[in-house]
């Protein structure tokens, strides 16, 4: 399964753990994720979608969380747990250059309180395997201590 979109995911290690997502002004909440450019590993691509949609700048990739078939326009999605380098506030805007130049509130979803009723039902499907996926390598557990 080769990989079409990166998804930098970034979890809040607060006394309520969270999971980075935002608020499209169009488009509901959301993951980050985007297009993996020719050239670019997917590694590669989470790190310039996370900074390129966030303003996050310096971050490094813990662990690949595995592909994911969208069942959305033929989509496979890389998913890649991010560190920051910097401690994030509990909610952000930020102005993107790209996706032509929407602002996106950025917040921390407890793990155990996804917002999927905001979600679009893609999202909501990446969310599941996320879950799943943080779990299963021992992330989900972490991050609840």
């Amino acid at each position: 399964m080769r990989p079409d979109k990166a998804c930098p995911v970034v979890l809040s290690r607060a006394q309520v753990p969270g999971i980075l997502l935002f608020r499209h002004p169009l488009a509901g909440v959301q993951l980050v994720k985007g297009t993996i450019e020719q050239g670019e590993s997917p590694r590669e691509a989470a790190l310039r979608e996370l900074r390129e949609e966030s303003g996050i700048g310096p971050a490094t990739i813990s662990d690949d969380l595995g592909c994911w078939e969208a069942g959305h326009r033929g989509q496979v999605w890389s998913f890649h747990l991010c560190e920051t380098g910097e401690a994030l506030p509990e909610q952000w805007s930020h102005q993107t250059t790209d996706d032509y130049g929407h602002r996106f509130a950025f917040f921390w979803a407890p793990l155990d309180q996804l917002p999927y009723a905001d979600c679009h039902p893609v999202f909501q499907r990446a969310l599941d395997f996320l879950s799943a996926a943080l779990k299963a390598r021992g992330h989900w557990v972490e991050a609840q201590r």
